[in-house]
């Protein structure tokens, strides 16, 4: 596999002054025939030959705008590229490819997938890349632009399925790891990019949802386990104080309580703590005899 060749072009303006004087010479040829009409001959052929060059010339001028580049060909034989912005001469034989150098945004499209679990999910990604190889970018594929377009797409797909759309604290998934989903990507893309001289500067997920047909079911199942999360930590920090209370009573001897009544303190503080109610206190001012 070839690599890209830096080629130094003749300057543009040097040669176009001595493409300028090929035309004067030329016209002092028309000169010389006028005034030689009884053997114009020698200078007819040498006037045809001076015209010949300098059109020859002017096909070799070439511009390379900044961030661009030109791959010159010489009888389908690679040259070299032009890198260097400026007005530039090459060979008049030879042909020259415009290859932009500039970074370019890929903003794909909404991709529907099946993540790891099998879900259908949206995703799409956008893509910031640039072309850093310009012979395998004009010669290993046929056209570079729409293999990344495709390649981008093939990669996220790979990398979507690798991963579930939402899983628990310990599992990467593709909504709580987005992060690392695109340093995925990014490697992925650059590995397969590179084979066209194309590299990929930066990844990042532009949407990411359920597909429109789970979307309802799973934002259900979404909200149930938000409710058994905070139902658990609600249980937990309760039988906590539960705990504390029973001990500083009984460490500080403030009450002295036998199993039944603590039984039932317990029934009461959990029921206070885990309610979503306000709890409405029952106070017990004793027995009013008459």
């Amino acid at each position: 596999m070839t690599r890209e060749n830096s080629m130094r072009p003749a300057s543009g303006y040097l040669m176009l002054l001595v493409t300028l004087a090929l035309y004067v010479g030329a016209g002092y040829g028309i000169y010389m025939i006028v005034q030689n009409k009884d053997n114009p001959g020698p200078f007819i052929f040498l006037d045809l030959g001076l015209w010949l060059v300098a059109g020859l010339m002017c096909s070799g001028f070439t511009v390379v705008e900044p961030n661009g580049s030109k791959v010159v060909l010489l009888f389908g034989r690679y040259v070299g590229t032009i890198r260097s912005s400026g007005f530039w001469w090459v060979n008049p034989f030879s042909t020259r490819r415009p290859v932009s150098l500039r970074i370019r945004t890929l903003n794909g499209e909404r991709l529907k997938v099946n993540d790891l679990t099998g879900n259908p999910v949206e995703i799409a990604a956008i893509i910031v890349w640039q072309v850093v190889d310009t012979y395998q970018a004009s010669f290993d594929v046929d056209d570079y632009e729409q293999y990344v377009n495709l390649q981008s797409e093939t990669s996220l797909r790979h990398s979507a399925s690798a991963y579930p759309y939402d899983g628990d604290d310990d599992t990467p998934s593709l909504r709580h790891n987005t992060s690392d989903i695109q340093d995925h990507l990014l490697v992925e893309l650059n590995d397969r990019l590179g084979r066209a001289g194309v590299k990929v500067l930066e990844a990042r997920l532009s949407h990411l949802a359920y597909a429109p047909e789970i979307a309802g079911v799973m934002l259900r199942r979404q909200q149930a386990a938000a409710i058994i999360s905070a139902r658990q930590k609600i249980v937990d920090g309760a039988v906590g104080m539960v705990e504390m209370a029973l001990e500083r009573l009984e460490s500080q001897n403030v009450l002295q309580l036998d199993e039944e009544r603590k039984a039932a303190m317990v029934t009461n503080l959990m029921v206070v703590l885990c309610s979503e109610n306000a709890a409405q206190p029952v106070l017990n001012t004793g027995t009013l005899y008459p």
